[in-house]
């Protein structure tokens, strides 16, 4: 027996019946951006590692709204203009959520480009400028340099009183922000630097700077800007019979460091977040990162903590639009690895907190 649908209708009826079952097997896409190339890519791979487990395990349990996550990488290598690239290029993979981007001097123009295009992101960018300019879409999952500085700060005043002591700075919006507000931190405590220089990131000369050093009789450096820097400055130092002890920021926490400073690493001390391995509600993921021969220090657990923000996000909201996932962030409660978030009216959190940690070693320990 013949059909009886004429071909117009037949093709219609295929070509809903298609598009309810794309539909039905849509994903949703996510991203991450920071330095998967260049000097600090490093700490790229600790993000790209923190978010690929955390999306395999949010898939596996049914993924989001019932929608699996799909995950894209955008590599801005920690430069502003590649940054932009990126963002614009994100906008146009429709994603709905980015952690990003690292470098607070990419993080700042790249939250300009997702917020314009309504898209919200989480980010570990330290710089205050990347809540203060009113946006709404941005979530700091960590806490800010005003606040990290002041820290570092109190901590050289307290451990090293007496001793001399030189701020210097790596010129980029984290770096002379970090310092700045280590050196307010040690003035409020009576401390004083003798020095107060900045260099350029990424050459491979720092002797002028050591010498200015040696010269000052500076046996304490704190330092604003990344490892890299401070490993060569180290290992410099070393080679002219200098021997210095660094407070630095966050980025000293990867363990790049300990071989690129030449056996000096362990006169390093460094402000971060309070170590996420040892909360009890993280113990199952970092057991499964060690089993994949994966250690989740430095940024892996906040990679992997702001897919769960995203997830239980969108979750309390029952959508992915951005109207609905800004008001959730903005004023919900997220369980996640690296401890409880929720946020304030700039997009901060409320209960950050930063403590003193010292290289020994392979590995850093907490400084009682």
């Amino acid at each position: 027996m013949k059909s009886k649908l004429n071909k117009p209708f037949a093709a219609t009826a295929f070509c809903m019946a298609a598009l309810f079952a794309a539909q039905a097997h849509a994903d949703y896409t996510v991203a991450i951006a920071g330095p998967m190339t260049g000097e600090y890519a490093s700490a790229g791979e600790q993000i790209k590692k923190g978010a690929e487990m955390a999306i395999a395990d949010i898939n596996a349990k049914g993924g989001v709204l019932g929608q699996k996550l799909k995950l894209e990488i955008g590599d801005d290598a920690c430069d502003p203009k590649q940054a932009v690239s990126v963002a614009n290029a994100m906008v146009n993979k429709k994603i709905v959520f980015m952690h990003g981007h690292w470098c607070s001097s990419s993080t700042i123009p790249a939250s300009d480009i997702y917020n314009e295009a309504q898209i919200p992101m989480a980010t570990v960018s330290t710089n205050p400028k990347v809540t203060e300019r009113g946006l709404k879409n941005i979530f700091r999952i960590m806490g800010r340099d005003d606040q990290q500085g002041g820290v570092a700060g109190a901590f050289i005043a307290s451990k090293f009183a007496g001793k001399k002591v030189a701020v210097v700075d790596d010129k980029s919006a984290y770096g002379k922000g970090l310092a700045d507000e280590t050196a307010k931190g040690m003035q409020a405590k009576g401390a004083k630097p003798v020095l107060r220089e900045s260099i350029t990131a990424g050459e491979k000369d720092y002797s002028g700077l050591v010498s200015k050093l040696k010269a000052a009789g500076v046996e304490v450096l704190a330092y604003g800007g990344y490892h890299t820097e401070v490993a060569l400055i180290l290992r410099q130092a070393q080679q002219v019979g200098l021997k210095l002890s660094v407070v630095g920021g966050d980025t000293m926490s990867n363990n790049e460091l300990v071989t690129a400073a030449g056996g000096n690493a362990d006169a390093v001390y460094f402000t971060f977040a309070p170590d996420a391995r040892a909360n009890p509600s993280a113990a199952e993921v970092v057991k499964r990162f060690r089993d994949a021969k994966v250690e989740p220090d430095g940024y892996v657990l906040f990679a992997y903590a702001a897919m769960q923000l995203f997830q239980q996000a969108a979750t309390q909201a029952k959508s992915v639009k951005y109207a609905d996932l800004q008001k959730a962030l903005a004023s919900g409660s997220f369980n996640t690895v690296t401890g409880t978030m929720s946020f304030d009216a700039k997009g901060d959190l409320k209960a950050p907190g930063f403590v003193v940690y010292k290289w020994n070693g392979n590995k850093y320990d907490v400084v009682k």
